[in-house]
C-alpha cells in the first residue's frame, strides 16, 4: 500500500517551504535542524523507490546519477549561504546568490528529468522527495563544514535556546 500522492506533495511542500522561509529570514544554525529535512525527504524518496514495481537497472542508474547531480547542485547552493556569528552562536541565511543558484538548479534538474524520461526511465521511480532531499543534503554538508571551520558553536536546539 503506497502513500497517497496528495499526502506526499503536502509533506514535501510543508518541509521545503518551511526550510526556505526560515533560511531566508535567517535562523540559528543547529546541526539537527540542518540535517533533519534532508534525512526525512531522502527517507520518503527511498520508501517511494522501494514501493516501485517496475524498477530496472537503467532506472537505478538514473536515480544514482540524479542523486549525484542533486548533491552537487546542493553543495553549490550551500556555498552561497551566509554563515555568521550572532550572539556567540552560528546563524545562517539564504542570499540573493542562493536564489540564483536555486533557479539554475531547477532548470538543470528539469532538463535531467526530461532527458531521463526520454531515455526510458519509469515515471514512478523519479522521486521528487529524493531529489529535493539529496539537494538539501549537499547544502547541509557544505554549510556544516563551513560552520565547523569558524570555531563558533552551533546554536542550541529550539527548545533549549535562551
Amino acid at each position: 500500500m503506497g502513500m497517497h500522492p496528495w499526502l506526499v506533495v503536502a509533506v514535501i511542500a510543508v518541509v521545503v517551504v518551511g526550510v526556505v522561509v526560515k533560511r531566508l529570514i535567517g535562523e540559528p544554525l543547529n546541526a539537527r535542524e540542518l540535517f533533519a529535512p534532508p534525512v526525512v525527504l531522502i527517507g520518503l524518496g527511498v520508501w517511494a523507490l522501494c514501493e516501485a514495481e517496475e524498477l530496472t537497472g537503467a532506472d537505478v542508474a538514473w536515480v544514482v546519477a540524479g542523486a549525484a547531480l542533486g548533491l552537487a547542485l546542493g553543495a553549490v547552493r550551500g556555498a552561497t549561504i551566509q554563515v555568521f556569528d550572532k550572539g556567540g552562536v552560528l546563524w545562517h541565511r539564504y542570499t540573493g546568490r542562493t536564489f540564483l543558484v536555486i533557479v539554475v538548479s531547477l532548470a538543470v534538474s528539469a532538463g535531467f528529468a526530461l532527458l531521463s524520461a526520454s531515455l526510458g526511465m519509469h515515471e514512478e521511480v523519479r522521486s521528487t522527495q529524493l531529489s529535493i532531499g539529496v539537494g538539501f543534503l549537499g547544502e547541509a554538508l557544505v554549510v556544516g563544514r563551513r560552520a565547523l571551520v569558524t570555531g563558533l558553536p552551533f546554536a542550541p536546539e529550539a527548545g533549549r535556546r535562551r
